[in-house]
């Protein structure tokens, strides 16, 4: 509880770089994103777009028939990762324990720091100022004594927002928390919640850890513990890459597991000529796949694999294919570096 932990978001990151170059965009909906006639899906988008209930992975043709004003963008990542390193540099003059989550979004570790007589509250306040005069888009920022607290604290207030958690108010501000709100509860477990009358985080405390586990699972115990406001991850500066694949998605659905396998080997060579141009030097540990089907679900599947060939991508892709066997609108594959085999990956779409 004597860890001090900042989590900046930015607002609708892509949109809001969009909007500052162009100062006409802003009081319009607009987005970034695929194109609308070609399969393509929302990056991001403004809350003037959201408003008509346009969110980020939606379809860009249905977000286009939500708002069929809507301005959606084609994607500028290199400009997008220039404003990104504009404001890491702003971090870093707070802190050099800083966990990058993506390009809009990280974690820092400001205990101990000497600046502003050690006020968390305060240097996410200047952190804040400093983003919004020098990049000139807004974020938002969450103070607490942990990461799972500081990440929900960022999202309460937002946009252009600051909410911060003291240590001893933390406990009243978790008991009422929905259990959606908790770190690895999607739709599935939530629903599994539900059916035991769990909706927040006062109705998992009212459980003894080990009847929860039992009722929920080996995942009760990690959400038993969020529940009680524990989490004693580090913040942890990331200085390699965890994994590196590509995607694509396509015009029309691919049709059977036959169609997709013919793709495997353009996939396959754009992912070799990734690698060759950034000098991947880690030690690869597995390989994996994803797939998304015509009903918009996912699903991936890896192995481990040091030296992963097409052939072993065909397995994995038969594999993965025989859960819904549906049409398939996007296919990926990747691989994971030793030592970094889990969380975030960063996914290139052509």
């Amino acid at each position: 509880m004597n860890r001090k932990i900042i989590h900046i978001d930015c607002d609708c990151f892509y949109a809001a770089v969009e909007m500052r170059d162009d100062p006409g965009l802003r009081q319009r909906p607009i987005a970034v994103g695929g194109d609308p006639n070609r399969r393509g899906v929302i990056a991001t988008c403004n809350y003037e777009a959201r408003s008509y209930g346009v969110h980020s992975a939606m379809a860009s043709a249905h977000a286009r028939r939500l708002c069929p004003d809507l301005l959606i963008l084609p994607p500028r990542m290199p400009h997008y990762q220039e404003v990104s390193r504009q404001i890491q540099r702003i971090l870093h003059q707070y802190t050099p324990v800083i966990e990058p989550l993506s390009l809009d979004e990280a974690y820092l570790d400001v205990s101990g720091q000497p600046h502003f007589r050690g006020s968390a509250t305060r240097m996410a306040e200047a952190i804040r100022k400093q983003v919004r005069s020098q990049v000139g888009i807004t974020v938002s920022a969450g103070v607490a004594a942990n990461k799972f607290l500081a990440k929900i604290a960022s999202d309460w207030n937002k946009p252009d927002g600051l909410w911060v958690i003291p240590p001893q108010q933390a406990d009243a501000f978790i008991r009422p928390l929905a259990v959606e709100k908790l770190h690895g509860v999607g739709k599935v477990t939530a629903r599994r919640l539900h059916q035991l009358g769990i909706r927040t985080c006062d109705d998992i405390r009212a459980y003894d850890r080990f009847q929860f586990v039992e009722a929920v699972g080996s995942f009760g115990d990690h959400l038993y513990r969020l529940a009680h406001g524990e989490d004693e991850r580090p913040v942890q500066p990331r200085t390699t890459r965890k994994s590196v694949s590509v995607e694509r998605t396509y015009p029309r659905d691919l049709p059977d597991i036959d169609s997709c396998q013919q793709q495997l080997p353009a996939l396959k060579s754009q992912l070799q000529q990734r690698l060759q141009r950034r000098q991947e030097t880690h030690a690869i540990q597995k390989a994996f796949v994803k797939l998304k089907f015509s009903d918009f679900t996912s699903t991936t599947m890896e192995c481990c694999e040091s030296f992963p060939t097409l052939e072993t991508y065909r397995r994995l892709f038969a594999e993965a294919f025989q859960r819904k066997s549906l049409a398939v609108r996007l296919l990926g594959l990747g691989v994971r570096f030793r030592h970094h085999c889990t969380g975030n990956q960063l996914a290139f779409e052509f």
